[in-house]
């Protein structure tokens, strides 16, 4: 019995050399963090106060950005698709060190010229509106970048940084959720996403009407994707499920508190632009990314990453964080809130990548029956193996399974 359960047991795939271009995007990750920190006041492992000027690219761009562009590669399956995480992650580096920031500047630019390039071949692979989407949202992330290479302030470049990040998580959940959504929900989307694509220019063109007009296209945008996901619907569910849908539906919420923001104009003050900054950075897109890390991960690693109910707690407190840093902390003025509630958003960042790499090397969790003692052993279960990366979209977002 021992052999036969030897020989139905999978040996762990080895980790593909790709995983290194994880390497840039956590030090991205981790000296956006450490910036972070010095930004509310708090003491920092390092102190380099030139980080805190920067931080907002390098986690967008660098961090999540190189994420997105080493997905897309592994889709694509060509050599050439890797110069994108490349150049995002060496530009990042970049801007971390000593060196000009015009070098890492460059890179940023070049990285994000180089994944609208990704784009064209799985256009002409799959030639469908959420590939299209995407497309869009690259197209602005590479606006974003140039424009600051040009010299343009942060604050302007905001809209476009948060446009590619939105339309790219749009486009995925379009392309896994259009049974659904109805036949028109392509269509519908991309529709959507021009209208937010011509809101963001208007907002660099005339920051205060065009901000707003930012705004209702987002508020809209997001109405509609919630509106139609099926998330609604499984969050009613159990354990992974329901894990996933709670996180979605929470991205939603915080992002329509950024639009709702917007809508007001342009974030002058202090409150309001951190307000719309985190409420999409980190209530939006870190959402995403934990409802789904189950997904992303393993498409680059080839290693399963299982959910476990303790992944729970770093969620709940990023909500609970947000809620303590923009309501209490922006909303009331209250300084203590804003840099509590900062703090805990860290903290819960940091919790979750620990519980992802415990949960990595724990392996999936064991489906035996447990036998009284004395009783004779059970045939073993095969170990579930970890699904190949799809070609399809950016960020790996699958349907929950019921």
């Amino acid at each position: 019995m021992s052999a036969t359960r030897q020989s139905t047991q999978r040996k762990p795939k080895p980790i593909p050399a790709r995983t290194l271009f994880m390497l840039p995007a956590a030090v991205s990750l981790l000296a956006g963090l450490n910036a972070a920190l010095m930004l509310l006041g708090l003491p920092a492992p390092i102190n380099a106060a030139a980080w805190s000027e920067i931080h907002g690219m390098v986690l967008a761009l660098g961090f999540v950005g190189t994420l997105i562009a080493l997905e897309r590669a592994v889709a694509l399956g060509a050599r050439l698709g890797y110069v994108s995480p490349l150049l995002l992650g060496a530009g990042s580096i970049l801007l971390l060190t000593g060196l000009p920031r015009f070098a890492g500047k460059l890179g940023l630019l070049a990285g994000m010229a180089a994944l609208v390039w990704v784009y064209l071949p799985l256009w002409r692979r799959q030639r469908d509106h959420a590939v299209l989407i995407q497309l869009l949202g690259a197209a602005l992330g590479t606006g974003a970048a140039l424009l600051w290479l040009g010299g343009v302030e942060m604050s302007l470049l905001l809209p476009w940084l948060v446009a590619f990040l939105v339309l790219t998580i749009v486009g995925e959940r379009i392309e896994l959720a259009r049974i659904t959504m109805g036949p028109l929900a392509g269509i519908r989307a991309l529709q959507l996403s021009w209208l937010l694509t011509f809101s963001v220019v208007a907002s660099l063109l005339n920051a205060q009407w065009g901000t707003i007009a930012f705004g209702v296209a987002l508020a809209i945008l997001t109405i509609w994707m919630a509106a139609h996901d099926v998330a609604r619907r499984t969050v009613r569910a159990t354990g992974a499920t329901r894990f996933m849908a709670a996180c979605m539906l929470a991205g939603y919420a915080w992002l329509l508190v950024a639009a709702i923001t917007w809508c007001f104009g342009f974030p002058s003050g202090r409150a309001g632009y951190d307000t719309v900054i985190h409420a999409v950075f980190l209530g939006f897109t870190l959402s995403m990314i934990i409802a789904h890390s189950s997904t992303i991960l393993p498409a680059i690693l080839r290693r399963p990453l299982p959910y476990r109910p303790m992944m729970w707690a770093p969620a709940i407190l990023l909500w609970a964080g947000l809620l303590l840093r923009l309501w209490v902390g922006n909303g009331l003025g209250i300084d203590w809130a804003w840099q509590a509630g900062g703090a805990a958003n860290i903290i819960a960042l940091l919790l979750f990548l620990l519980l992802a790499v415990a949960s990595v090397l724990m392996g999936e969790p064991s489906t035996e029956p447990r036998q009284p003692p004395g009783a004779g052993r059970p045939m073993p279960h095969p170990t579930p193996s970890v699904q190949p990366p799809r070609t399809g979209l950016t960020i790996s977002i699958a349907e929950p399974k019921k």
